[in-house]
């Protein structure tokens, strides 16, 4: 009977020579392919170090200095852009507070403009009670004047009365009166008078 690790170890290593022959066999076509194209092993390393330096210069002297120019652009633009919204929120915060005033301005015209009527209204009250009391002194003055005019008036009736009475009875009597005759006639005219007031 046959060992199965035997048989076993026979296929592993059928298998790896298979595997040196097909790596023989890719090798084989490389070269053959290489020399199909006409490709030079030497010329072809050349130009790969070649084209490793000339992107190893345009990425040191090309694309980093675009791209840091592209980000500081970015930069500033995001600045740009954060400080319009800045600006726009100070001027929101501006125009309410300057609403703000303007109301609390108006408030206090509007008080200041009551107080205004208030004030002309009490200076005219007190202005007319000056008047109405300037009035009263004058009406007052006149009333006393009057008042003493008319006792005037009546003393010099009185005395021309009086006057009148004694020339009167004077003629009536035909003669002339005495100073206490004329004193005496004098007097009871004047409290007739007074008497009839």
């Amino acid at each position: 009977m046959i060992d199965p690790f035997i048989t076993l170890a026979a296929a592993d290593a059928s298998k790896s020579a298979e595997q040196e022959g097909i790596f023989e066999k890719l090798i084989q076509t490389a070269s053959d392919l290489g020399s199909y194209f006409h490709v030079d092993g030497a010329l072809l390393f050349a130009q790969g170090l070649n084209f490793i330096i000339v992107a190893v210069v345009l990425w040191k002297f090309a694309f980093k200095p675009v791209m840091a120019s592209m980000e500081e652009r970015q930069k500033k633009i995001q600045d740009g852009l954060q400080y319009a919204e800045e600006m726009k929120a100070r001027l929101a915060d501006a125009e309410k507070q300057s609403a703000d005033k303007i109301k609390e301005a108006s408030g206090e015209a509007a008080k200041l403009v009551a107080d205004a009527r208030e004030n002309a209204k009490s200076f005219l009250e007190q202005q007319n009670q000056e008047a109405v009391q300037h009035a009263e002194g004058i009406i007052a003055k006149a009333h006393s004047s009057m008042e003493q005019e008319r006792k005037q008036m009546l003393s010099e009736i009185r005395k021309e009365v009086a006057d009148l009475v004694v020339s009167a009875s004077a003629k009536v009597l035909d003669r002339e009166l005495s100073a206490a005759e004329k004193s005496r006639f004098s007097e009871s005219a004047a409290k007739e008078l007074a008497g009839s007031n």
